[in-house]
């Protein structure tokens, strides 16, 4: 295990609260997350928030709505920069389009494993901060998927066999990744899954093993094929000027609630991988290791996205993955 992996481990409608509004006593955060209370990275978000709760004894309260309750995923970060909200998570890689910085970890066959994945936030990280600084956001912590696999209805043994597949995507990097093999993207979100596929709208899905065990992967697919092609983080931030109207104790709170939520979150995400796999099996999913000469092939894809990467990435990108390769 690596060193950045261990020092991660180590480091221990009208809203009813916005932005302007006061936070002294009993001040309560609106909190809108992407996913459905089940996912690994909800779970950890409630436990954050009660941790929060309890260490500044009912000072601030966050108050979590999911499954994109509150705000749809694509507009969680918009709101709470505006201060919509004061707090909110989201998927990172949606943020491809403003800088290629935010979406390194999805590039397919960087780091492929949570050591690897480690070593790439803490190469990533103070880049993301920056660029967030500017837009009035302040990152909390951040917490990977489980490594990205393959789920179809026939077996797949190399990329020709993607061809004009109608696939699902949930990011602009994927959505190059999907044209590069031949296949026809289609934005879905995690909550429609299930029913995009009993429509025909997608026909398969390169995801993590907590989505497709939590959407019941196997009520539409027969296939998981272990390619690993990248592991993906979701990021948790918070608007600055809210955290700045919090007392010096809750700020601290806030703060070390942050480190113990995102050693927790790359644990469960550890323990979900095979815990997901599983249940997928036991429910009839064909578990399959790749043939060599799909991977291959997904490889040759990957190394096409890391050059035009890049070329897009500028001296941010040079700088992540100067630190990254060391």
């Amino acid at each position: 295990m690596n060193m950045a992996f261990k020092s991660l481990i180590a480091a221990g409608v009208l809203i009813g609260t916005t932005i302007g509004a006061s936070a002294g006593s009993n001040t309560t955060w609106d909190m809108p997350t992407p996913y459905p209370d089940k996912t690994f990275h909800t779970q950890n978000i409630i436990q954050f928030a009660k941790d929060v709760a309890s260490s500044t004894k009912g000072e601030l309260t966050i108050k979590v709505h999911s499954a994109g309750s509150l705000f749809k995923h694509k507009e969680i970060k918009n709101a709470t920069r505006s201060g919509q909200v004061p707090i909110g998570e989201f998927y990172m890689g949606l943020l491809a389009n403003e800088n290629p910085a935010f979406a390194i970890d999805t590039q397919p066959f960087l780091a492929t494993n949570y050591d690897d994945a480690a070593k790439l936030w803490s190469a990533q990280r103070p880049i993301v901060e920056k660029l967030l600084d500017k837009q009035g956001l302040m990152v909390l912590y951040s917490v990977p998927w489980p490594g990205q696999s393959l789920y179809t209805k026939k077996p797949v043994s190399k990329v020709s066999d993607l061809a004009g597949l109608k696939f699902r995507t949930y990011n602009a990097t994927l959505e190059r990744f999907v044209k590069h093999a031949g296949a026809a993207p289609t934005q879905v979100e995690v909550p429609d899954i299930a029913q995009a596929f009993s429509t025909g709208r997608v026909e398969a899905m390169i995801t993590s093993p907590s989505t497709g065990a939590n959407s019941k992967a196997w009520d539409f697919v027969n296939i998981y094929t272990d390619i690993q092609a990248w592991v993906p983080k979701n990021v948790v931030v918070v608007n600055k000027s809210a955290f700045r109207k919090l007392d010096k104790p809750v700020q601290a709170a806030v703060l070390e609630a942050a480190k113990a939520a995102e050693k927790r979150g790359w644990q469960m995400s550890m323990k979900e991988t095979d815990a997901k796999v599983a249940i997928m099996k036991k429910n009839g999913m064909k578990i399959v290791k790749p043939s060599d000469e799909l991977m291959k092939g997904l490889r040759e894809i990957g190394t096409k996205m890391m050059a035009d990467w890049k070329k897009s990435a500028g001296a941010d990108g040079e700088m992540i993955l100067s630190t990254y390769n060391k």
